[in-house]
């Protein structure tokens, strides 16, 4: 699309992140740098995002532009009537979880934290895909030998959650034992 139409400015803080769904960067056209940066460093300084419609080959979409870091960040959002009424899904009611599953949980939550690094996730179904493409190809249309799949867990439909924590814990403290000290000291300082 060549033109991003604008029609409303809206507190960034009054949109549900649910709305936003695709983010692409935004350019200035030649002789456009000064628009840019206004708009950018306005949006900056108000918390705002502009709401426009935006055509992309042959549809129209409903987007936030905003500015992120020192660029002007289109995002396409979805109209309300696309997104589940989350009044309406079945969930659990508020419950109190006991101490001693609350402490477990925050204990799990505790060694398996990391700092945020977007390049540690990888898309593994595609990679497997594209290698069995690259195989198929090399092969020049003859069959090739299927590899063996992973085992899945088997699914269950009662979990017990505790047990699942526990689990999970006794897992991450054998791959991690640094960290499980961490944890541990820092609830002996605390008590």
């Amino acid at each position: 699309t060549q033109t991003v139409d604008i029609q409303d400015f809206v507190l960034q803080e009054e949109i549900d992140p649910m709305f936003f769904y695709k983010p692409y960067y935004l350019e200035p056209q030649k002789g456009g740098d000064k628009a840019y940066v206004l708009l950018h460093d306005t949006l900056e300084k108000t918390g705002k995002v502009g709401i426009a419609k935006v055509v992309i080959k042959t549809r129209q979409y409903l987007a936030g532009v905003k500015a992120e870091n020192s660029v002007l960040v289109l995002e396409l959002m979805h109209f309300a009537e696309e997104l589940a009424d989350a009044d309406k899904l079945h969930v659990p009611k508020k419950l109190e979880p006991g101490k001693r599953e609350l402490d477990m949980a925050k204990a799990l939550v505790e060694s398996m934290s990391s700092k945020w690094d977007p390049k540690k996730y990888r898309d593994d179904y595609r990679e497997a895909l594209m290698e069995v493409i690259e195989e198929k190809v090399e092969a020049g249309g003859k069959e090739i030998e299927e590899k063996p799949k992973q085992k899945a867990r088997p699914s269950t439909k009662v979990i017990d959650l505790v047990s699942v924590l526990q689990e999970s814990l006794n897992k991450t403290r054998k791959t991690h034992p640094a960290r499980k000290r961490s944890v541990a000291s820092r609830h002996k300082k605390a008590a």
